[in-house]
């Protein structure tokens, strides 16, 4: 039954995500519940492909810091794990859950392990990321803590690369700036 579902919400998502950006799609949550991108529809995103032995793990906390500071404004971390770099998020959900609770203190979503890198098993959401229509922001994701600044209406509008801090000024700026405007009725 479990695969049947599966098979209908990618149907489903491949369908809805043509003009809608992100919030068509449906991923897993840590806990590998099917969850609706759709439920962000409105608020500005930061997704941020993360593992938790890689020498930028400390941004854990930086992503937490901003996630607290932007939250009643509309504003989400989702953090997908991914192990494609050097083997560096080996653990299964469970174990990366209590690692990011515990150790890290995070309280912003998590989501299941995925594939990040171009391929055949890449997730369908990084496709969707990386192969930006006007290719502003595409371009394969090169390291962990990579991240995708996605508008109100769920159209990539920056990308920051793995060396941006997450409270960096520039990042700051561009989050203040997509929280201030307006949503728009169409995908960027």
């Amino acid at each position: 039954m479990r695969y049947l579902f599966w098979f209908f919400a990618i149907v489903l998502s491949l369908e809805l995500h043509a003009g809608s950006g992100i919030h068509g799609f449906v991923v897993e949550d840590i806990d590998g519940k099917p969850q609706l991108l759709s439920q962000y529809q409105g608020k500005v995103l930061l997704i941020v492909n993360t593992a938790s032995q890689c020498g930028f793990t400390y941004q854990y906390s930086g992503l937490e810091e901003l996630y607290q500071k932007y939250q009643k404004q509309g504003f989400e971390v989702l953090a997908f794990p991914s192990n494609d770099f050097l083997g560096q998020e080996p653990g299964d959900n469970s174990s990366i859950k209590l690692f990011v609770q515990n150790k890290k203190n995070v309280t912003f979503p998590m989501f299941s392990k995925i594939r990040v890198k171009p391929g055949k098993t890449q997730d369908p959401l990084y496709q969707y990321l990386t192969q930006s229509p006007d290719h502003t922001f595409g371009g394969k994701v090169s390291w962990n803590f990579n991240k995708f600044l996605i508008s109100r209406e769920g159209g990539v509008i920056g990308r920051f690369s793995t060396r941006t801090e997450p409270m960096d000024p520039e990042l700051l700026e561009s989050v203040e700036r997509a929280l201030q405007r307006p949503q728009d009725k169409q995908v960027q």
